[in-house]
């Protein structure tokens, strides 16, 4: 804890307000968090254990599906509790500890969005050196290095965080701890703060969703010298993925890529940007996907 810091924990001010809308918030973030877990980790057994999908395509969903699960969890059961405790009480720790898994998962989901684009990329545009450029180690390397990259983006965001000092009043207009949230706490001018958060959260999403639309761009372009079968399945895959990719960074670049102001609509932005698109993401490579699809059905149909 910052040493200028007199608080030692904060009051989240929750979702909403009233017993009724409360006891509502429990029991549909409740369903959501559980429909969550479940379908991320659906489709994390079906990649590990079924043969028909080893291909770096599914091996990137494997760990999108991953960082979805963990993603969800640094929120949802605190929000889920909360909407049945009359004081939402953080401790100053867990606070630090939250905005750390929440940028470290949040930037490892953007990272693998970002791999899986690549796959596309080079499946359609390089399909002669496909299986030399994404070999298993090529794969592996990639990655490991989506994991660095997010400890990275998370240990930068945790320092700014903990050298905010906070000596006045301690309640997060919020239903989590985020940056932006306890900028407006800090007792300092946090200007040069928010600067660096804007460009470390904000310059990442910006930048990600630029090289993803380029990317699909030069896809969709390359497709013209596809057979129509190839067009179409290519389509369907793309789709999904600019889906996904739309889903991910649309919140991300409206929440990081702004002054510390706190508008109404961030409440619901973050609730689907760190429980929605985690459900999301599963359903979409799901329901548009055959292949996934049958894998889960001859694998679970086998296990039953």
């Amino acid at each position: 804890m910052d040493m200028n810091s007199t608080v030692k924990e904060f009051i989240l001010f929750g979702l909403t307000q009233g017993i009724l809308k409360e006891e509502a918030v429990f029991v549909v973030f409740l369903f959501l968090y559980l429909a969550t877990l479940l379908a991320n980790l659906l489709i994390v057994m079906t990649i590990k254990y079924s043969r028909m999908l080893g291909s770096p395509m599914y091996f990137f969903l494997f760990y999108l599906s991953f960082a979805d699960a963990c993603f969800s969890t640094t929120t949802a059961p605190r929000l889920i509790i909360d909407a049945l405790s009359k004081k939402k009480i953080i401790p100053y720790n867990e606070c630090m500890v939250q905005i750390f898994a929440i940028h470290f998962f949040g930037c490892m989901e953007i990272l693998v969005v970002i791999l899986m684009s690549f796959d596309r990329y080079v499946a359609i545009c390089k399909p002669l050196q496909y299986v030399t450029i994404m070999s298993g180690h090529v794969c592996i390397i990639l990655v490991n290095l989506a994991w660095v990259v997010s400890f990275i983006h998370s240990s930068a965001q945790i320092i700014l965080a903990l050298k905010l000092p906070f000596c006045g009043p301690n309640i997060i207009d919020h239903y989590l701890c985020d940056m932006q949230p306890l900028l407006k706490l800090a007792c300092m001018d946090t200007y040069v703060i928010n600067l660096l958060v804007v460009f470390n959260s904000g310059a990442i999403c910006m930048v990600s969703f630029i090289i993803l639309i380029i990317s699909y761009i030069l896809i969709l372009h390359s497709l013209s010298n596809q057979s129509a079968e190839g067009r179409k399945k290519a389509l369907s895959t793309c789709t999904s993925h600019i889906i996904v990719v739309i889903l991910t960074f649309a919140p991300c670049i409206f929440i990081y890529t702004r002054p510390p102001t706190i508008f109404p609509v961030d409440k619901m932005v973050s609730v689907f940007y760190t429980i929605g698109t985690p459900l999301l993401n599963p359903l979409i490579y799901t329901l548009r996907n055959a292949e996934v699809k049958n894998a889960i059905r001859k694998l679970w149909c086998n296990i039953v």
